[in-house]
């Protein structure tokens, strides 16, 4: 379960505006915005090598996090941030406020565990397909999960699992915006195309090994 997992460290941004948050970006910065709970839109800024390396952990898209915005602290949820469309760069950055008594809706990543051990797998030399990545779910801040995991090892060719089947966390809930039951994993045999390239392959490797033997003998 998630608890808040590491500090967000944050100035108050004093002047709006475009033409400011670029210049902010040219010193190491990422404007970013949070809001939420009732409270009024504070436009902060960010260290943009802190928040660059943050976003790389899974967990930090799925967690409380304690914002630190000038001595005070916050609990925040990550909800957007954007990226520059060539260079490795955070544009801005998004966060809401969460009230620890009001349910929250956001995104979980799936983990899928057991595949390697599922007949699929392990007796029939089958492929997993990983149809959903993440589910969308509400719940409590303090039942927040950083991920849900999804066991695949009774799964056999054809067999599938469905977003129901999934074993929540006490106090989680699914949010199913009005889709019936759909696929989130399914076990499929191994493209026979797939299995001729590797035939392929093997046999002229042991082909050009020959006649490099040949060419070695003849020396």
């Amino acid at each position: 379960m998630s608890g808040v997992v590491t500090d967000v460290v944050a100035q108050v941004r004093k002047v709006p505006g475009s033409s400011h948050s670029k210049k902010l970006r040219k010193h190491g910065k990422v404007p970013a915005v949070v809001y939420g709970a009732g409270k009024e839109v504070v436009n902060i800024e960010l260290e943009h090598n802190s928040i660059m390396l943050a976003l790389d952990v899974e967990s930090f898209h799925s967690s409380i996090l304690n914002l630190k915005l000038d001595g005070k602290k916050e609990k925040v949820l990550l909800r957007d941030f954007q990226v520059h469309p060539y260079k490795q760069k955070i544009t801005h950055v998004d966060f809401q406020r969460i009230d620890e008594k009001k349910k929250l809706h956001t995104k979980v990543p799936l983990h899928y565990v057991g595949e390697e051990n599922s007949p699929a797998v392990k007796l029939n030399g089958g492929l997993m397909s990983h149809v959903m990545t993440e589910v969308e779910i509400s719940c409590l801040p303090k039942d927040l999960p950083n991920f849900i995991e999804v066991d695949l090892s009774a799964l056999d060719i054809g067999n599938s699992i469905h977003v129901r089947e999934i074993i929540l966390p006490k106090g989680v809930e699914l949010l199913m915006h009005g889709q019936d039951d759909p696929v989130i994993a399914t076990a499929v045999k191994p493209k026979v195309v797939d299995i001729v390239e590797e035939e392929a392959e093997t046999e002229s490797a042991e082909e050009e090994a020959d006649v490099d033997t040949e060419k070695t003998e003849e020396k």
